[in-house]
């Protein structure tokens, strides 16, 4: 992640944090849980405001998070009343460690030519028949917006990434539609992955 989008995370944290804390997930909660172990371990990553990571908290999972933004992760930590580390996804070294892996929205900030590298660091993060859930904004281009990076992804552009990961199997790719009521022209890329057993 550059440091230009941490910045701007850093910065504009309490905004962002009133823009997205509300939005509806249920509807992808739907998808991930079931695959995951019940009171299993999940690894939030990239978890922004901790909306996500909180409500897999209630449920009974152990959850683990980080961000690479230190004001967001601090707002994370006070939701979620434990540490949220400060890191990004070219440092997570875990391994064969979470029964799921939840990044949403947040590798979209992964530059295209890192992302390979950071796939198999989920993908080793992973227990054996684990779920990685990934989400991007829908396109094909690399782009900068308000100071922050995006990397978007298309269905042949994910494939076509997951090929050179072993043992990553794609479960489900779907497309949905932006949540928020300003952004509803907005379209999501949507991944199951499933890391094979041994």
């Amino acid at each position: 992640m550059s440091s230009e989008t941490i910045d701007y995370y850093n910065q504009h944290a309490a905004e962002y944090v009133q823009a997205t804390v509300n939005v509806d997930m249920a509807a992808l909660y739907a998808e991930f849980l079931p695959m995951v172990k019940s009171g299993g371990h999940i690894l939030d990553a990239g978890c922004g405001s901790g909306r996500d990571a909180y409500y897999f908290q209630q449920l009974g999972f152990t959850v683990s998070a980080f961000d690479a933004s230190t004001a967001m992760a601090k707002i994370a930590s006070e939701r979620l009343q434990q540490t949220v580390t400060v890191l990004s996804f070219e440092q997570l070294d875990e391994p064969e460690t979470f029964d799921g892996i939840w990044c949403c929205a947040s590798l979209l900030h992964v530059a295209s030519k890192t992302l390979p590298a950071v796939f198999s660091r989920l993908q080793r993060a992973l227990k054996p028949t684990a779920v990685l859930y990934v989400s991007f904004k829908y396109g094909d281009s690399e782009r900068e917006v308000t100071s922050r990076r995006f990397t978007d992804m298309n269905e042949q552009q994910l494939t076509a990434l997951l090929a050179d990961i072993p043992g990553l199997t794609p479960k489900k790719i779907w497309l949905t539609c932006d949540q928020r009521p300003e952004r509803d022209n907005e379209n999501w890329l949507n991944a199951l992955l499933i890391k094979e057993a041994v």
